[in-house]
């Protein structure tokens, strides 16, 4: 998880903690949101993962005005961006952080992994 961490910050300019929290926040989305086989795949080949969302889990008490504007929003990728935004990461910082997350998964789970869950969730490819 460090070298996808170290990966994001370099190419976004964001901070290793918000880096870190992104990711987690990105990882619970496709958890929600995406097929579950690949999904669980590209989990158990980035080590940490599941901790990265339970990390990024606890923070979910969906209060406060970005919560109110994330319900409002109907979730999906726009949830997400909410999400980020809220997290610290600027709205041009988003496209290079899930280029990024998803070139490292294609890397490490590979592309018959990452190709279905990019095709599943709606909005996802002009992000990746």
């Amino acid at each position: 998880m460090e070298e996808l961490i170290a990966r994001v910050t370099n190419r976004t300019g964001l901070d290793a903690a918000t880096a870190q929290t992104a990711i987690g926040h990105i990882l619970a989305f496709l958890q929600k949101e995406g097929p579950a086989t690949e999904v669980s795949r590209l989990m158990a080949a980035l080590p940490g993962s599941e901790a990265l969302v339970a990390q990024s889990n606890e923070g979910e008490g969906g209060g406060g005005l970005m919560g109110m504007l994330g319900g409002m929003m109907g979730g999906g990728v726009m949830g997400l961006g909410q999400k980020l935004m809220s997290a610290g990461v600027p709205m041009g910082q988003m496209q290079p952080l899930g280029q990024e997350l998803f070139a490292y998964g294609r890397e490490t789970a590979g592309e018959d992994t990452m190709g279905p869950i990019v095709g599943a969730i709606p909005g996802l490819n002009q992000f990746v």
